[in-house]
Order: C-alpha cells, then sequence, then structure tokens
C-alpha cells in the first residue's frame, strides 16, 4: 500500500510526458516527411511519362509535317503543269 500512496503522492511526471510528446512528434514528423516523398516522386514519375509521350508525338507531328510538304510541292508541280496545259489550249 506505500507504493500506491508514492506514486499518488509524487504529482504529475511532466519531464516523461513531454519525453513522450516529443517522440509521438518526431515520428509523426518523419512518417509525413515519407508519405509527401512518396507522393512528390510518383507526381514527377507521371509527369516524366507524360512528357516522353509528347515528345514522341512532337516527333510524329514534325514527320508527318515533312511528308505533307513533300505532297504539298508534288501537287504543286501538277497545278503548274495544268495550268500550262489550260493556257496552251485556251
Amino acid at each position: 500500500m506505500t507504493a500506491t500512496h508514492a506514486m499518488a503522492a509524487g504529482g504529475t511526471n511532466y519531464t516523461a510526458i513531454s519525453i513522450t510528446l516529443g517522440i509521438l512528434f518526431i515520428v509523426g514528423v518523419v512518417i509525413s516527411s515519407v508519405v509527401w516523398s512518396y507522393v512528390w516522386l510518383q507526381a514527377r514519375r507521371t509527369e516524366a511519362v507524360a512528357m516522353a509521350a509528347y515528345r514522341k508525338l512532337a516527333e510524329e507531328a514534325v514527320g508527318n509535317q515533312s511528308e505533307l510538304r513533300d505532297q504539298l510541292a508534288t501537287l504543286t508541280k501538277h497545278v503548274n503543269a495544268v495550268e500550262q496545259l489550260m493556257r496552251d489550249v485556251g
């Protein structure tokens, strides 16, 4: 019975409470930092994949554009030939 009486008479141990809360706070900060870093990394990976797709699309667009220029040049030659033929007839 003296042990219970001694604990009750001792009062509140603020040092133990502050150490416990400090450790919990540090653990919480570490966990939130890890979660934030993981989310940030996943967002950067998603952006990298999207950027690679855009680069591929841009390369295809440049290739298609040069192909269209070649076709337009051929079409221009044909139109010029038809115009010349019409001038010669008319």
